[in-house]
């Protein structure tokens, strides 16, 4: 275990953070106040922004725990990802995103399985339903690249597509991760399973945006989500 992981929080939650002026205040507000069981630190990318995201992260006078690091220019939430978990100190990370969709409050469920040396990654499993779906095209959607998934690595995950995980930190580090966007998620997942690592999955709650609300996933991030999981299925992890 590297000195900085060593010496730093128990966890570290990796907030990427792209156009989100209207949720990224209150969306570190909430995590600063979650009931977590272990000391924690809050590790903000602002991954190019131009909605007056940037601006807001700059003013504000932040608690010693919430570091906030910036990309020049939009590289995507795959890359945000990355020089978030560069960044961290705990002996755990979270990735957490900033649209509101998650509750932070989940974060206790989802280290549980790791802090009892059950697993060594956990997943956030959503409830999907009629007040708490974006549409049925994405429900399904997601339930078909799980699906894939499940038949390419001969597994059985329920949500593929969750951005509520927790992994040991140098764990994390050590995946081939190279995607820039959202092809993020199904890639450290389909790395996890390459390594043998069993993927704990625990319920949380979940409440999608609506398009107009900021949505920014598309019918075309899911072929990008199969391009990514045969990508990862043919090459060494």
């Amino acid at each position: 275990m590297s000195p900085d992981v060593a010496a730093g929080p128990e966890l570290s939650i990796l907030m990427p953070v792209y156009n989100e002026a209207g949720t990224v205040e209150r969306a570190i507000e909430e995590v600063l106040d979650a009931d977590l069981p272990v000391e924690f630190e809050l590790v903000v990318v602002d991954d190019g922004s131009t909605d007056g995201t940037r601006e807001i992260l700059r003013r504000r006078e932040w608690p010693d725990r919430v570091r906030v690091f910036e990309h020049d220019a939009n590289r995507g939430k795959g890359a945000a990802v990355r020089t978030a978990l560069s960044h961290a100190r705990g002996r755990m990370s979270a990735i957490f995103d900033a649209d509101l969709e998650y509750e932070p409050a989940d974060l206790a469920t989802l280290m549980a399985p790791l802090l009892r040396g059950r697993a060594r990654a956990a997943f956030g499993v959503r409830a999907f339903d009629g007040y708490t779906s974006h549409s049925f095209t994405y429900v399904m959607g997601n339930k078909g690249v799980t699906l894939i998934a499940n038949l390419l690595f001969n597994v059985y995950l329920r949500d593929l597509m969750t951005c509520h995980k927790v992994i040991e930190t140098e764990l994390f580090r050590s995946l081939r991760l190279r995607e820039p966007g959202f092809g993020i998620e199904p890639e450290i997942a389909a790395r996890l399973l390459q390594r043998g690592v069993q993927i704990y999955e625990v319920p949380v709650q979940y409440k999608a945006r609506r398009t107009e609300e900021g949505k920014k996933l598309t019918s075309l991030d899911g072929l990008r989500v199969v391009r990514t999981l045969l990508r990862c299925r043919l090459t060494p992890g």
